[in-house]
């Protein structure tokens, strides 16, 4: 198989599914551009702003990818490339954009709150706060991920003698440097577009300029070296301003303008594969029902539920129904941008997938044998090899570099967009139905303060980025999309409440509710024998006790959900 190729048809296939799949969805649901949305019912000038509808995808595009369709795709691989493209495609189409769009249509149409709420609108109070403290833990431990991704990512390497190894330092100080301009610039340019009126149009073109400028500086000039330690304060100081700022000040613009980097990023992409047009032949088709290859030294274990665990964003992930419940759909000026916003950034992520596949495609044997198997290092070095033939080692240097860059710009605007969810979340688990929040006294009127709650979600999540995560961090992937399986339900339950069609969501929310409870199945044997053996035997009891725990939850409310999805069934019949 050719990779041109392979991306060409990927992406037919993903046109044609929003073309036809997304309108009939529209129409089912019944989508109306002429109903006011939340930005403009209950504009605050904060949370709810509207944006345009470029403007809004940017932030969204930039919020749901992070590192998800770059890692997932990549470390999937070792099944073989026929199994990730199809599970890519197919689910992108039918389990991730109905996911995502139905998400943000339902918290558009209940007032922009979190499928936390609409969760207690359709099934009930018990079941909204079993799904908020669940999303609100998955939260934290993303916080502390991309905290530390980012600490990583900025930290300088130092020497035994505790000097600092500038050489070997100055890649991440660059990126660094070139990350705290853009926050600058992203805050110029959301002062001007929305308190000046600046022309759009001309704003980008001025704005995607000067990130081009300030790559070249801190490529250049990067003078700030510090430890991993100083930069995680530094995040956690980030996001607890970040997060409470006025939507248009930073989280707008930054994620417009970062979208372009990845927009960039996926430009060049294409570029290199078609170009290139390598086979992928090297790479198996398929490899078997087993990992066995493990290139990382440990082995994924069988390809259901491996595969559909460890492919998430690429396909479908529970952190987008967060996203576009918690911020997207208070920004959303009108219900006709919320196909391409929801729908069509979920099948942009489904081709940036295919993009990583075609790259660990091109450097298998490097990848297979163990030499390259850090996914962002993969997905860089796999294209930036192809336009290196293209354009000569000079070429292949630079973006190297740009690669890497991208992804860690989109890992900081994940930062700031989790941070923000998680407060919304901690928000209103302490608001009763029908309660209006100016009402509150005492202990929850300062638990639903905004800078209390920030504050409370920043501290631990990086107290955790700084202990513990990675220990649990096995178990977010099961998580993610056990989040999933319940966001599906919820908007089922929705709709089938208000009367609208919603049999699409049955199938997608079986099959994930049954990958998840079978990888955790998995996870708790695995912690099982780690006991039994003595090995790691503290954390592997936890790790035991929270996926039992999330099993438990997952099953309680599954059963409140299908209750209602049963009543709602006959009273529709009896009508």
């Amino acid at each position: 198989m050719n990779a041109a190729v392979l991306l060409i048809i990927s992406i037919a296939i993903l046109v044609v599914g929003y073309i036809f799949y997304g309108r009939w969805l529209a129409k089912k649901w019944g989508v109306d551009p002429s109903k006011e949305t939340p930005a403009h019912t209950m504009e605050d000038g904060v949370d709810y702003v509207p944006a345009k509808a470029p403007v809004l995808m940017g932030h969204h595009f930039s919020s749901i990818a992070g590192a998800g369709p770059i890692n997932g795709p990549i470390q999937a691989a070792v099944f073989g490339w026929v199994p990730v493209a199809l599970w890519v495609l197919i689910g992108g189409i039918f389990f991730g954009g109905v996911h995502d769009f139905g998400s943000l249509f339902a918290s558009v149409r209940n007032k922009g709150k979190s499928i936390g709420t609409v969760i207690e609108d359709s099934i009930g109070l018990k079941a909204k706060r079993l799904f908020i403290i669940f999303a609100y833990l998955t939260l934290l431990l993303v916080v502390a991920a991309f905290a530390s991704i980012v600490a990583n990512t900025f930290k300088a390497t130092f020497l035994e003698n505790g000097a600092i190894d500038y050489a070997a330092s100055a890649a991440n100080a660059s990126t660094a440097m070139i990350s705290i301009f853009f926050i600058v610039l992203a805050i110029l340019f959301g002062f001007f577009v929305y308190r000046r009126n600046a022309p759009l149009g001309v704003s980008t073109i001025i704005g995607v300029a000067l990130i081009a400028v300030a790559m070249y500086i801190g490529l250049n000039w990067h003078p700030i070296y510090l430890s991993y330690e100083t930069w995680m304060i530094i995040c956690g100081v980030y996001v607890l301003v970040a997060s409470v700022t006025p939507v248009w000040i930073l989280l707008q613009p930054r994620d417009y303008l970062s979208s372009f980097l990845l927009y960039g990023m996926m430009i060049l992409a294409v570029v290199g594969i078609i170009g290139c047009h390598p086979s992928i032949d090297a790479m198996p088709a398929f490899t078997g029902f087993t990992d066995t290859l493990a290139p990382t030294g440990t082995s994924l274990g069988y390809l259901f539920p491996a595969l559909f665990v460890t492919i998430a964003c690429g396909a479908i992930s529970g952190f987008h129904s967060l996203v576009g419940s918690g911020t997207t759909a208070k920004q959303l000026n009108n219900e006709r941008d919320a196909r391409p916003i929801a729908y069509g950034g979920m099948l942009i992520e489904s081709a940036l997938a295919i993009i990583s596949l075609c790259a660990v495609a091109y450097i298998w044997k490097d990848y297979s044998s163990g030499t390259t198997v850090v996914p962002t290092a993969v997905f860089a070095g796999g294209l930036s090899a192809m336009l290196g033939q293209l354009f000569g080692a000079g070429a292949q240097t630079v973006t190297y570099s740009l690669l890497i860059l991208a992804v860690s710009a989109f890992c900081l605007t994940s930062l700031d967009t989790a941070t923000r969810l998680a407060r919304y979340m901690f928000q209103e688990f302490w608001v009763k139905p029908g309660e209006d929040i100016k009402t509150l006294t005492g202990a929850r009127k300062v638990l639903i303060n905004p800078y209390v709650a920030t504050l409370i979600t920043v501290v631990l999540g990086v107290a955790l980025g700084m202990t513990g995560y990675s220990k649990i961090w096995a178990l977010f992937g099961a998580a993610n999309q056990l989040l999933a399986a319940l966001g599906l339900l919820a908007v089922a339950a929705w709709l089938g409440k208000i009367g609208r069609y919603n049999k699409m969501f049955y199938f997608p929310f079986g099959f994930m509710l049954i990958v998840t409870l079978t990888s955790l199945v998995f996870t708790i044997k695995a912690q099982i024998g780690l006991i039994s053996a003595g090995t790691d035997t503290t954390w592997a009891i936890i790790r035991a006790v929270i996926a039992v725990l999330l099993i438990i939850l997952a099953i309680d409310l599954v059963i409140e959900g299908i209750k209602t999805l049963k009543k709602q069934a006959q009273a529709k019949a009896a009508n």
